[in-house]
């Protein structure tokens, strides 16, 4: 069984429905995606909580959040990481939008992203801008080590509109 090759998931495409899942925020809140149809929403994976990419990325939407709201937004970091970890990380830092725990199965909702780095244990830089009405409208995957950059963001926001 150990020789098996797990076969990754393709990484869901523009104009495609975006993968449903639920997973506990940093309070231990159930977040799911499905119900914030009606909202744009701006899923951001990142590797570990308190890594140096990672907090410089989710600092810079933080520092930037009304670019989000503006654009009926909601923003959803996503790792690994335990909710008690996302709960400190999110404290340190002050971020004001939802860290979510894909902690168990380990990586699950990053594996259906086709975002997760199973030799690693870790979900790579994938951000994913779904629409109100669910569609993937945005999709960008940075290789290891390589920040994403954000003026893309403001760009696939303006594209999006306003409900």
């Amino acid at each position: 069984m150990g020789d098996q090759l797990v076969e990754a998931r393709a990484v869901p495409a523009v104009g495609e429905a975006a993968p449903d899942f639920e997973l506990l925020n940093q309070f231990g809140e159930p977040v799911r995606l499905s119900e914030l149809r009606g909202r744009n929403v701006v899923l951001v994976f990142f590797p570990f909580a308190f890594s140096g990419i990672c907090t410089g990325e989710l600092c810079e939407i933080r520092d930037n959040l009304a670019l989000f709201e503006d654009a009926d937004a909601v923003v959803l970091g996503i790792s690994v990481d335990s909710k008690f970890a996302q709960r400190a990380y999110a404290e340190k830092e002050g971020y004001a939008f939802d860290l979510l725990a894909d902690f168990w199965p380990h990586g699950a909702v990053a594996e259906q992203y086709g975002v997760f780095d199973a030799e690693s244990g870790m979900a790579r830089r994938g951000t994913f801008i779904i629409d109100a009405g669910g569609a993937v409208r945005y999709v960008v995957v940075n290789p290891r080590g390589k920040a994403r950059d954000f003026t893309e963001y403001r760009a696939a926001l303006a594209g999006l509109g306003r409900n």
